[in-house]
């Protein structure tokens, strides 16, 4: 018999008193006598809200997506909304996604928003995360909440927030819901909605959505360039497929084809071993149904519609996937050239991305005069520059997990608008007889070639996140001092909030929020990052590797350093 800790009993006790409906009390019962290692992972801690909101498996416990943990999140932020607005008829936004549940747990945040007197307009039906943050400024609400576990396994589900203007909640606003949040017992929910209070929105929310995705994704490109331009686009079964397709024929898109047998929703991503873009197999579809109709591209985006994948055609005319990286940079330089075209840089702009992406976004920013900005893996720190610096112009950004944002009408990443940014510098350039592949070879070419690779190492459950823990100490008191032969000659541990300088050991630092990441940087120019993932059970490590313009078969000589890396990883992780 597997040992369970009391204070784990205590939680499991809680929601066996008749503040949990009869259901849930009966499942929790059949844990205790069959799946006490189960009743122990879902009972062992609360969940937290890390980089993208909370994000868990469904099921019974404190550690699950469940109606009673997205209940008493509700609760508490009803409360915070009260207090932050008390003059105010506040209005709430939800969304929901193509997951189970998604649309039984939205309904009951609605009526727990509308229990406290708040106002809701609740989506019809399944739709895009950006189309939510879009929603709360269009609609004028004090916060936003969406039910999505983006890309994650079938069994997961997710509680992500969005405040006023748009963006994730950011410290120390968060921490401060939280706090009122973990202050509640589960009785202090309030289930029992107002049902005048709550307002259904579709199409009058998705015309504006996608006026303001074409005004913001398009640059001037010929009709007839669109017109030539082949795209495949699958949603591998998610929210996408509600906005998209819509969007490019609207833009004069004409020549899109639709993976068939992953354009209807669902939650069980049948075709996928996962629905995540990052993976190469989620695009094995729609690359094959790109060669069988010769297209230019293909675009394919995760469940809740905030990133996106892209395959082009390469020197030999096959379909090669553009890493995260590499699609940013892409990304950035088009729409710098297309402003710099326009007379539009005048020093008053700038671009983001985060400490864990290529360091070739801020090589190209400087080249073109524009300022550079830096934050923590998470778009909700991104939006939060466009709130720290009113006075400038933010044009876009990005960071290495497939996420772009394009102009500010939006405040997360945005796969609507990147996937029609990406047709737009598809089209631009094969109508200058180019794809994207050379496009990408002509800015290695002038800024040198960076290479990036990621190690995602899964460890599930109380004993994973245990392990992980482990792990990050090693890092810190055991840190590299070499990395595939280079000395390691500085260390950034933001946790710690510090920059040590190896070759003075010296120490400055850091004028950014504390998290869980170290990075070392190596004489030979290396960039290699180690954190823990804020919304999945894993830790990632994070290889950037760069030559300078002119080098010699530089990507054989890159490609063999980041090998070399990825083995002294899996030695001494």
């Amino acid at each position: 018999m597997i040992y369970v800790a009391p204070e784990i009993l205590e939680r499991v006790n809680n929601w066996l008193t008749l503040t949990f409906d009869a259901t849930t009390q009966q499942t929790i019962k059949e844990m205790i006598a069959h799946d006490p290692e189960g009743l122990e992972d879902s009972f062992y801690k609360s969940l937290e809200f890390g980089t993208g909101g909370m994000r868990g498996v469904m099921g019974v416990g404190d550690n699950r997506i469940n109606k009673y943990t997205l209940g008493k999140n509700t609760q508490g932020i009803s409360n915070y909304l009260q207090k932050q607005f008390p003059d105010k008829q506040c209005k709430v936004a939800i969304a929901y996604d193509c997951r189970h549940n998604s649309k039984e747990l939205a309904q009951v945040v609605a009526e727990v928003f509308a229990a406290n007197g708040i106002e809701v307009f609740l989506f019809s039906d399944l739709r895009p995360t950006p189309e939510l943050s879009f929603a709360v400024k269009h609609l004028g609400c004090q916060c936003g909440i969406v039910l999505t576990a983006s890309h994650n396994p079938p069994e997961y589900n997710g509680y992500k927030v969005y405040w006023e203007d748009g963006g994730q909640l950011v410290p120390p606003q968060d921490e401060e819901i939280i706090a009122e949040i973990n202050s509640l017992a589960y009785g202090a929910i309030q289930f029992e909605g107002n049902s005048d209070l709550i307002t259904l929105i579709d199409s009058e929310v998705d015309e504006a959505f996608a006026i303001a995705s074409i005004k913001n994704g398009s640059f001037k490109t010929s009709t007839e360039a669109k017109e030539n331009l082949k795209i495949v686009f699958t949603s591998l079964h998610g929210t996408s497929i509600t906005m998209i397709p819509k969007v490019l024929e609207q833009a004069g898109y004409k020549n899109v084809s639709v993976v068939t047998a992953q354009a209807t929703p669902d939650g069980d991503f049948p075709t996928v071993a996962s629905p995540n873009p990052e993976e190469p197999e989620a695009l094995e579809m729609a690359i094959q149904l790109a060669d069988a109709t010769g297209a230019d591209i293909v675009i394919g985006t995760d469940p809740d519609c905030d990133r996106l994948g892209i395959a082009v055609r390469n020197n030999e005319g096959t379909m090669t996937i553009l890493n995260g990286n590499q699609a940013m940079v892409l990304m950035t330089h088009f729409l710098l050239t297309q402003w710099k075209n326009a007379g539009k840089l005048n020093g008053n702009q700038f671009v983001a991305s985060t400490i864990v992406s290529t360091p070739m976004v801020r090589a190209i920013a400087e080249d073109f005069g524009v300022q550079y900005k830096e934050g923590l893996t998470g778009f909700k720190w991104i939006a939060k520059m466009v709130k720290d610096f009113p006075e400038l112009q933010f044009i876009g950004g990005g960071e290495e997990s497939f996420g772009f944002m394009v102009g500010d009408f939006v405040r997360d990443k945005d796969a609507v608008t990147a996937t029609l940014l990406a047709c737009e510098m598809a089209a631009q350039r094969k109508e200058e007889k180019g794809t994207l592949y050379t496009y990408l070879s002509e800015l290695y070419d002038t800024y040198g070639m960076y290479q990036e690779a990621l190690i995602s190492i899964v460890k599930k459950g109380k004993k994973g996140a245990e392990e992980i823990v482990t792990m990050m100490k090693k890092l810190r008191e055991t840190p590299f001092n070499e990395i595939s032969g280079s000395p390691v000659i500085c260390l950034k541990d933001y946790a710690a909030g510090t920059s040590k300088d190896l070759t003075t050991n010296s120490e400055e630092l850091i004028e950014i929020p504390r998290s869980n990441v170290l990075i070392y940087y190596t004489e030979d120019g290396s960039k290699i990052a180690a954190r823990p993932s804020g919304t999945e059970p894993k830790i990632k490590f994070y290889m950037s590797v760069h030559s300078k313009p002119g080098t010699e078969n530089a990507e054989e000589i890159l490609q063999q350093k980041i090998k070399n890396i990825q083995q002294q990883l899996a030695v001494d992780s």
